[in-house]
């Protein structure tokens, strides 16, 4: 941003500290009124014709912005990716232990990343995995949406749940 003699048009639109417009005034003018008021002119349309500028304690400004950002970001919650891999041929022990990790995983606000791995001549049974993936997001259903359906990639079927919004 522009500040005091930083600004390099001959007239501005000028707002002051209230909010309320003043009219276009010349630069050297609209600076006087803001060092009579102990303030800065800051512009904060430099592209509108004229530019726009306002009154206000520059200083005291950029704090506010910094406390707003930092509050925005401390609100902010990242969301990270678990992931659950699998064989096509999974015991049922096994399966229920994986599916209550996901669950846990989803429950804490995590995306899950499910995979089954084909090894071998495994990969040409891969709708056998793909039944193990949507049993899997089945079982999921009270917690979690399907983000991306079961796919093929290179030799690893991948299927991505998400948390369900809590209303």
């Amino acid at each position: 941003m522009q500040i005091n003699e930083a600004i390099r048009a001959r007239e501005v639109r000028l707002i002051d500290q209230d909010g309320e417009q003043l009219g276009i005034k010349s630069l050297r003018e609209a600076l006087q009124i803001a060092a009579d008021k102990n303030l800065d002119l800051v512009n904060v349309a430099p592209t509108a014709k004229p530019p726009v500028c306002r009154i206000m304690d520059y200083g005291k400004f950029r704090y506010e912005q910094s406390k707003k950002e930092k509050e925005t970001r401390k609100n902010q919650k990242v969301i990270s990716i678990k992931e659950i891999r699998m064989s096509m041929n999974i015991d049922e022990h096994d399966y229920q232990t994986k599916l209550r990790n996901a669950v846990k995983f989803l429950q804490a606000g995590d995306k899950v990343k499910a995979s089954v791995r084909f090894r071998g001549r495994e990969i040409t049974h891969t709708e056998i995995g793909q039944k193990v993936l949507l049993r899997l997001a089945q079982e999921c259903e009270e917690v979690a949406t399907v983000e991306r359906a079961p796919k093929l990639e290179g030799r690893s079927m991948i299927l991505i749940l998400q948390p369900k919004q809590q209303s």
